[in-house]
């Protein structure tokens, strides 16, 4: 029997527990990948996702489920010393190169990759973040595929236009500006670009006309997400997302400041509930709002959603592609969310989802899912089919495995 290709996989933050969209889409790729690769991991981890060493370890342990050889987890540098962080902060000023080049440098890292790398030679390389882009010189000469989770420089300029400080605002934009410069350099010497939908590829291809895109839409698992006839909550709606990610930190505060008052003010019998890891200061102001309920981080979040009979995305600041609303589609539920929180997905407003963006308009949207049971059951319907037919793990799986295996036969690629 012939050997199975090796692919080597890079990852910023380690994948496990899937608690956020990044960490789910990675692992739900690793899980897909390892049909056709022997995958050897090599993973940064951060704070939010394994705060302790035991949580690190218990991380490592599960992912050696998933691939055939995963280094020891590498805690990034700068969340371990702010003097480091200011450090890594500064020698981006001075040298012009983003941020993230000095985030992820460490020599652990760097001994660690380097020992796979003489001991398991790849035939095909995953980054799974252009973050990862200082490492690419030590890669060998196979093709590169990098995963674009959005198009970072466009997320950090819709950062900058909610940042009142002026100098935090022309920060952000600088190190935009940079970021966009590394990509517009690296990006078409790459063998692949994977891509969360097909704006972020054009957006891409603006940048980087040259840069073959794939794209690969972030998945939902339709069988573990789907209808299980719980009875719904009268008024019940919910959020979806840790609020140590600044979108959804952002989105909260648009939700309760607002959106939600507007609601409760019409319909006292509203209830909001909270799903997703929140600092305990943030639980406790969130808990004193009318009506809502902040549950923190749940290891299920299905009985939370199977109660809803709404689910909001107010996302103001976003790329790529939210999985809070596939895995809300593929529960068969009605989702309210502004445009930027639904783009790059197939969504058709009055069909498998009620687009608004004004808070009024939002609040009303909500209460009209919650007040019209035939607009409710259509939404729900369309949204469930969309998950299966379009945003289902197999269909992405198979189309990232199969450009993966015709990578192989391509000349070796990177910057």
């Amino acid at each position: 029997m012939a050997a199975r290709p090796r692919l080597l996989f890079l990852a910023q933050s380690l994948p496990y527990p899937p608690h956020s969209g990044v960490a789910a889409r990675t692992l739900h790729i690793l899980q897909e990948l390892r049909l056709a690769f022997d995958i050897d991991l090599v993973a940064f981890s951060r704070v939010h996702h394994q705060p302790d060493p035991a949580a690190r370890d218990a991380a490592w342990s599960a992912l050696r489920t998933v691939a055939s050889f995963v280094a020891e987890p590498t805690p990034i540098p700068n969340e371990q010393s702010a003097v480091r962080k200011l450090w890594d902060h500064m020698r981006s000023v001075v040298t012009g190169r983003p941020y993230t080049y000095y985030e992820y440098q460490t020599g652990v890292f760097a001994d660690r990759l380097r020992t796979v790398l003489r001991t398991r030679a790849p035939d095909l390389v995953h980054m799974d973040s252009l973050d990862l882009h200082r490492w690419l010189p030590d890669l060998p000469r196979v093709p590169i595929a990098c995963t674009h989770h959005d198009i970072d420089s466009e997320l950090l300029r819709r950062r900058a236009r909610r940042v009142d400080e002026p100098l935090m605002r022309r920060y952000m934009l600088f190190h935009a500006d940079r970021v966009e410069r590394v990509a517009q350099e690296l990006c078409p010497h790459l063998a692949l670009n994977v891509m969360m939908s097909e704006v972020d590829a054009q957006r891409l291809r603006a940048l980087a006309p040259n840069a073959p895109t794939l794209v690969a839409p972030n998945g939902t698992d339709t069988e573990y997400f789907k209808p299980n006839g719980t009875a719904t909550v009268a008024g019940r709606v919910v959020f979806v997302g840790p609020t140590y990610s600044h979108p959804n930190r952002d989105a909260v505060e648009f939700l309760l400041q607002e959106i939600w008052p507007r609601v409760r003010a019409a319909d006292r019998a509203s209830s909001l509930r909270l799903i997703g890891d929140n600092p305990v200061t943030d639980r406790a102001r969130y808990d004193r709002t009318p009506g809502v309920t902040a549950l923190g981080y749940v290891p299920d979040v299905r009985p939370a959603l199977a109660e809803a009979r709404c689910c909001v995305v107010p996302i103001r600041i976003g790329g790529g592609t939210r999985l809070k609303i596939l895995d809300a589609w593929a529960m068969g539920k009605a989702v309210v969310s502004t445009s930027i929180g639904c783009e790059g997905l197939d969504a058709v407003d009055g069909e498998n989802i009620l687009i608004r963006d004004a808070p009024d308009a939002i609040a009303d949207a909500v209460l009209h899912v919650l007040r019209d049971a035939t607009l409710r059951s259509h939404l729900e319907r369309n949204g469930r089919c969309v998950a299966s037919e379009r945003y289902s793990l197999s269909i992405v799986g198979q189309g990232i495995r199969s450009a993966y295996d015709r990578l192989l036969n391509q000349p070796p690629s990177g910057p």
